[in-house]
């Protein structure tokens, strides 16, 4: 009688190999430890100092933020490219309000019911006329930022007195406020995409909606949800920054959207949607900020970023669908 040959000790090391070759960070990751050794040695030993990272990690929430939105909307299947106008917008607005007599905190929480309005809009015109998002969302970029340069008269106002900075901008020991929101909400968001039951709504969706919605998803409402946690999370980013800067800009977050894209996207988001971490989209977000300052501590000309960002996103892509064929032809038995 035949007996069972016992596994050999390349199965677990097949499954685990498998299992970290479908994880879409991973190359992400990969040119992140690359870049930072390369910025690391280029600069002296200066990229990673205490001093640096201090900085570098102080402007990263901003960045994030609206990165993590993106990315979550594009795991359901959509864009949004108005991010950057909201982005300019919540802080304009609050502190518009601000000036008029409306206590600040109040204003904020009436300026984040805007994006909040605004990412509905997006979504419903999408799925209510049936049209690419991208077309909606770059529409809703031009009426946001037009809205933004209207009501500020042109000009920066005046920041209110009254605003919490501290809460935003101040150093907990090296520690920047700013970065602990940005922890915290993006724990958030992460529990709600892989632990929870919208999570797998949301990746149902977009992976395939029709199929998404025969099991009983209302695909639709997900969809929007989406939109609007995008387009609130770029207000709030915005409203960290202007509380940095201390001026509300009408022009800040101009090409944020498309940094936002590239992120969700070089940290392994797939544009057809279903794939995608929370995760992947904060690595993304990271390597561009870590480009931008590794860039600048190397004395290598500015306008070699957007060459350096479009690279990446690029590689990225090519990498991952790379790195997935791979897993896939690995064949995982029981016993062999």
């Amino acid at each position: 009688m035949a007996t069972a040959i016992p596994a050999t000790p390349r199965a677990p090391m097949k499954r685990y190999l498998k299992f970290y070759l479908e994880k879409p960070e991973l190359a992400a990751l990969l040119m992140l430890a690359i870049l930072v050794i390369i910025f690391q040695v280029r600069s002296d030993g200066i990229f990673l100092s205490a001093g640096n990272l201090r900085g570098f990690l102080g402007f990263f929430p901003e960045t994030a933020l609206v990165a993590i939105g993106v990315g979550l909307l594009m795991v359901s299947g959509e864009f949004d490219l108005s991010v950057g106008s909201v982005f300019a917008f919540m802080p304009m607005s609050a502190v518009i309000m601000a000036n008029s007599g409306v206590p600040f905190t109040l204003a904020m929480l009436i300026a984040l019911g805007f994006c909040a309005m605004i990412g509905l809009t997006n979504g419903v015109i999408t799925l209510r006329f049936q049209i690419p998002s991208f077309i909606t969302t770059l529409g809703m970029l031009f009426i946001v930022r037009s809205l933004t340069v209207v009501i500020s008269g042109g000009f920066p106002p005046l920041f209110p007195a009254d605003a919490p900075k501290d809460l935003f901008v101040s150093f907990v020991g090296p520690i920047r406020l700013s970065l602990i929101w940005f922890v915290g909400i993006a724990i958030l968001v992460g529990l709600l995409l892989e632990r929870t039951n919208f999570g797998n709504w949301v990746r149902a969706t977009g992976g395939n909606a029709e199929a998404a919605a025969s099991m009983g998803i209302n695909t639709q409402r997900v969809k929007i949800y989406c939109f609007m946690l995008s387009a609130m999370l770029a207000g709030f980013a915005g409203m960290i920054q202007v509380m940095r800067l201390g001026s509300p800009l009408p022009s800040i977050g101009e090409g944020m959207e498309l940094q936002a894209v590239a992120a969700a996207v070089i940290g392994g988001t797939a544009l057809t949607g279903g794939i995608g971490t929370i995760l992947g989209a904060i690595i993304g977000a990271l390597l561009i900020r870590v480009i931008d300052n590794g860039l600048v501590l190397t004395q290598v000309d500015a306008n070699w970023f957007k060459f350096a960002i479009g690279s990446l996103t690029i590689i990225a892509v090519i990498a991952n669908s790379w790195l997935r064929k791979k897993a896939r032809a690995i064949k995982v038995e029981q016993t062999e």
